[in-house]
């Protein structure tokens, strides 16, 4: 069965762009030396461009697709990276010619079965298929980290997609067809100021989708409640996101086994 996308994020882009963290520069070093060669990457579904400076660095060319026009519009130019609108499921790239697949964020949006059959397509012999995610973040300050977390479960809680316990599950539940390979620990961090933090809150899907339905902006609320705790708003704590990674290899000739793929390729 073909699974519905709705797009989520094209009404939060600007924020998405603005303020989502950067993932650590190790973690595209590690990913960048499994590849069999630095030809291309693709960043599938790369929204504004989070992975995209990590990868660019690596690789002599970038592709970047997604399905929201939004998306892409909002994020930076580079010289060696190629953008296009679309679906993961359908990417429009040769066969055999990507030597690292990145999925940053976004494998629990996909109908896995077409897009495993896709990567498998796309991939060169022993290329990499690598997808992670990464759940609530922690802040610095015991009762700023409770009242955000609450924001999280109980005020935009009933208004996240289905789709986001997989995140919380650091996508182990998922199949993954690729035989996997092991990888060490990362961890995003970054040091916010309090415009910074409510800035990513915004950016949360489920902060739009609130917004959307009821017309009035549910981070405002919090903004009140963090205010005496923080301090000067200016002042900087620490916050931080463990990674969940799961990376997997193409065998240098047959497909991957698994019951997510079947059928012919599309």
């Amino acid at each position: 069965m073909k699974k519905r996308r709705s797009d989520h994020f094209s009404g939060v882009a600007g924020h998405y762009a603005s303020h989502r963290p950067g993932y650590p520069d190790a973690l595209f070093t590690h990913l960048a030396g499994l590849a069999p060669g630095r030809a291309l990457a693709w960043d599938c579904a790369a929204g504004s461009g989070q992975a995209g400076s990590g990868l660019a660095a690596r690789f002599r060319q970038v592709v970047a697709t997604d399905a929201s026009h939004g998306q892409l519009a909002a994020g930076p130019g580079r010289p060696n990276v190629a953008r296009w609108v679309a679906a993961a499921e359908a990417s429009g790239l040769p066969d055999e010619s990507v030597d690292l697949i990145a999925v940053a964020q976004a494998l629990h949006w996909f109908d896995l079965d077409r897009f495993y059959r896709e990567a498998n397509r796309v991939l060169a012999p022993r290329g990499i298929l690598a997808a992670w995610s990464y759940g609530v973040m922690k802040v610095d300050g015991r009762e700023i980290n409770h009242r955000v977390r609450r924001f999280y479960g109980k005020t935009v809680g009933p208004y996240w997609p289905p789709e986001r316990c997989l995140v919380e599950t650091g996508y182990r539940t998922l199949p993954f067809p690729f035989p996997e390979l092991e990888s060490p620990g990362f961890a995003m961090e970054a040091n916010w100021t309090l415009p910074d933090l409510l800035g990513y809150l915004r950016s949360w899907s489920a902060t739009g989708r609130y917004l959307a339905e009821r017309g009035r902006d549910p981070v405002a609320g919090l903004e009140d409640e963090l205010s005496p705790l923080w301090g000067d708003p200016a002042a900087r704590r620490m916050v931080s996101w463990p990674l969940a990674l799961r990376i997997g290899r193409k065998g240098p000739a047959a497909e991957p086994q698994g019951q997510a793929l079947g059928g012919p390729a599309e």
